[in-house]
């Protein structure tokens, strides 16, 4: 591998799938290679389940994906870009795989020969629990009514478009006996939520946790990817979802061990001030952190107060069902632990109950499993990160705090010492005999499971006085982020991880970084969007609740126009019924409520999407200057800002898309004809576009001054104004400038004699080159043809 290419300057994502193969990606090089970037960043390549959008549903992870080109197609996207300068960088799955076992080889002989197949501790399969039989939640209704359904084919159990391997000679019983034969029993799906006995991803039981602790699955799932790398296919990896590893630590050790230390990344979720594990042998995060820092600068804090008590007086909201940040996540908690994750939940108690009923320890006897089951949920709904990593992390993680109001839960003190008994094996003080690490690590991914689903898929959708501040990463409690802090947080990225990810829009975002710079606006007119709001609403009926309302208008609101009609209503229907059955609050995914779902789509067409639309449209083009100054300021201090850039596919461009499957259609690039839509642009789309090609560039030609060895400075501006300037240096020789909060700047009377100081030297406008600086700068002057700026230091 080339030296240029051990850490990139810059990523560039690209959903694959089979309406975008690796031929397309191909025919895109030229394009990216333009554009700036260092490294192409590809979502999973491995052999997925056919027709699969996504790839993170894997199969066979010892071939490369034939409905994306196979492998020669592969390869041929690395010869292509590696011709125009560029690497790859590949997205994987260590945590689960596909729980399809007609397309899932190694899952097949797991099912056909039970535990003593060669590729049984492949999967985390509980072997003790529901009489030693795989549960396969299939059955669209319980056995008695589906029973017909199910035919034997020879070897195989065939249930509409699913099939099974038959036990050897038992194809020729009776139904009945057949089934009780088998190492696995189909039953009807909705058994999943609490007699599930293997591990999956969340509450998704069509994905099967795997066991990458073991040395041999390892190998054996890692060894396609690590022949990619090795025969500099590949450069680097994004590793997907690690909280969900038995030992996310010493899985990344042995993967840096068997790449030889290239440069990888993690989706780690860091709550706020939580740091990633400094023992980990990573570049950092995929950049989620990065994403609520730079958000959070363009949220007026005292805005969003406003806006929080808006949002109160026009939907209602009940306290913890979306009208108090913290009490809305402890009940969506309390929900999931009790219903999507209750076969895990049960799963970490019997583990808990059998070690302290087997234990010589005398003070973990006599805890009766409800007592267990409580202390566990009553912690677990405590925590404010996804999990601990070690005994020493549980302390922080498991708060003294935590355990007495934990403890309040039990009506007899004495049985509250179960409170004590679950803290204390997490703190390790029994030991670390397998029976405990077992405990600590169930603990540990049922943690993760629970705030990925609690927070993420249940309360952001509860909880949305402003739906840009309800993003992956983020903080809707208090969402804003002054100047002083990211400074801070900046000096920290450079100081502790420097070749970090960095994003503001990726695959996973419930929406694109344009939308939110759309709505950002709205913490600095509360006021005059609750006048548009009511206006707007005016005759619209029937509304189906209040909250969806707020949130319906926010949506139309972020989005903007975006082309037809027809489409754009479709688009933010389809948006809205996946929130409103995410936020389970009268619809869910698993007990839809029609009659209510048809009326979300009837109110969408009449009211955000109809006639009274257009007041909020008015309003959103009345307040376009400002929106674009977000969106230049967000786009510039992310391709600068310490770290490495992750740019998802059309972000060049103003991209203006809604949560999955919205945000993964095709990407179209200027000069090919891949087809499918890159997301809406806006007036600022081609502006934007100036702005990343000139930031890009910058990076390229000069990657010392960004890069693991460059500095980091603060830069403030000083007079009435100086607020609203944010600004830094990199390595004393590029300076970024951004205006922020700009609708309050007009209406404060503008920038006035706030200045800039520069550091020494001449500086020249990279976009402008002929507009020079030195000294003090008047802010006006300075951004007198764009809101964000970017400098170059001129030679002496």
């Amino acid at each position: 591998m080339p030296p240029a290419l051990a850490v990139p300057t810059a990523t560039y994502r690209l959903q694959l799938q089979p309406d975008f193969p690796f031929h397309a990606a191909t025919t895109a090089v030229p394009h990216l290679a333009a554009l700036g970037v260092s490294h192409l960043h590809l979502s999973p390549v491995l052999e997925a389940v056919p027709g699969s959008q996504h790839g993170y549903d894997v199969v066979d992870p010892t071939r490369v994906r034939e409905e994306l080109g196979g492998e020669e197609g592969l390869r041929e996207l690395s010869r292509t870009a590696r011709d125009h300068g560029l690497g790859l960088i590949l997205d994987i799955v260590p945590n689960h795989m596909a729980m399809s076992p007609r397309h899932n080889p190694a899952l097949w002989e797991v099912l056909r020969d039970g535990p003593s197949s060669s590729r049984a501790r492949w999967f985390d399969i509980d072997w003790e629990a529901q009489g030693g039989q795989v549960l396969l939640p299939v059955l669209g209704g319980p056995l008695g009514e589906e029973a017909d359904r199910l035919k034997v084919d020879g070897d195989v159990l065939r249930y509409h478009e699913h099939a099974f391997p038959l036990r050897e000679g038992t194809a020729g019983l009776p139904l009945p006996q057949l089934l009780d034969a088998q190492w696995y029993r189909p039953v009807w799906w909705r058994l999943a939520r609490t007699e599930l006995n293997y591990r999956r991803f969340f509450s998704i039981s069509e994905l099967i946790g795997v066991r990458v602790e073991d040395p041999e699955v390892f190998e054996a799932t890692h060894a396609k990817i690590l022949e990619l790398l090795h025969e500099g296919v590949v450069d680097g990896l994004r590793v997907d979802h690690p909280d969900g590893l038995a030992d996310p630590g010493g899985y990344l050790r042995r993967l840096h061990e068997a790449t030889g230390g290239r440069w990888t990344v993690v989706e780690k979720i860091l709550a706020d001030g939580e740091a990633l594990p400094a023992s980990w042998p990573v570049a950092g995060t995929t950049g989620y952190d990065a994403l609520r820092h730079v958000d959070g600068l363009f949220m007026d804090p005292a805005g969003f107060g406003g806006l929080l008590g808006r949002y109160r007086a026009f939907a209602a909201p009940q306290t913890d069902r979306g009208g108090d940040w913290d009490a809305t996540v402890r009940r969506a908690a309390y929900k999931v632990l009790t219903h999507e994750l209750a076969a895990e939940t049960d799963r970490l108690t019997r583990v808990a109950a059998r070690l302290c009923a087997t234990s010589p320890e005398t003070a973990l006897r006599d805890r009766a499993p409800w007592a267990l089951r409580t202390a566990l949920t009553e912690l677990l709904v405590r925590l404010e990160v996804y999990r601990p990593y070690t005994p020493e992390d549980a302390a922080t993680v498991v708060t003294e705090e935590a355990v007495a109001e934990a403890r309040r839960a039990f009506a007899v003190p004495e049985e509250a010492g179960a409170v004590d008994v679950v803290r204390d094996l997490l703190l390790g003080r029994y030991g670390d005999g397998p029976a405990q690490v077992e405990f600590r690590t169930r603990f540990a991914q049922t943690a993760s499971a629970l705030r990925a689903k609690s927070v993420e898929d249940t309360a952001f959708y509860r909880y949305v006085p402003l739906l840009s501040a309800t993003e992956v990463g983020g903080e809707p409690g208090g969402p804003a982020v002054g100047p002083d802090r990211f400074h801070a947080y900046c000096a920290r990225v450079q100081r502790d991880w420097p070749a970090t990810g960095t994003v503001l829009s990726t695959h996973d975002a419930k929406r694109s970084a344009d939308v939110r710079a759309a709505l950002h606006v709205l913490t600095e007119c509360p006021g005059r969007w609750a006048d548009v709001l009511a206006e707007a609403s005016r005759g619209v009926e029937p509304v189906p609740d209040a909250q969806l309302a707020w949130a319906a208008w926010q949506t139309v609101f972020g989005l903007g126009p975006a082309g037809d009609e027809r489409a754009r209503e479709e688009r933010v229907r389809e948006a809205l019924l996946k929130h409103v059955r995410e936020a389970g609050l009268f619809t869910s995914w698993t007990e839809q409520e029609p009659p209510y779902e048809e009326a979300v789509a009837r109110f969408v067409a009449a009211g955000p999407c109809g006639v009274p639309g257009r007041k909020v449209a008015e309003l959103r083009e009345t307040l376009e200057p400002h929106i674009r100054a977000n969106v230049l300021g967000a786009a510039l201090v992310h391709l600068t800002m310490p770290g490495v850039p992750d740019l998802y596919q059309g972000t060049e461009r103003e991209y203006r898309a809604l949560v999955d499957p919205d945000n993964r259609t095709p990407p179209r690039f200027v000069g090919n004809e891949n087809g499918g839509d890159g997301g809406d642009g806006g007036g600022s789309g081609s502006e934007k576009e100036t702005v990343t090609r000139a930031a890009l560039a910058l990076r390229a030609r000069r990657p010392e001054v960004f890069g693991t060895s460059a500095s980091y400075e603060p830069l403030g501006a000083v007079g009435p104004a100086a607020d609203h300037c944010l600004a830094f240096a990199r390595s004393g020789e590029v300076v970024t400038a951004v205006t922020r909060l700009s609708l309050r700047l007009a209406e404060s009377g503008g920038w006035r004699d706030t200045r800039l100081p520069l550091p020494r030297g001449r500086w020249a406008d990279v976009r402008a080159p002929g507009r020079e600086f030195e000294g003090e700068v008047r802010a006006a002057e300075l951004f007198a043809a764009s809101p964000a700026v970017l400098l170059e230091r001129l030679p002496e």
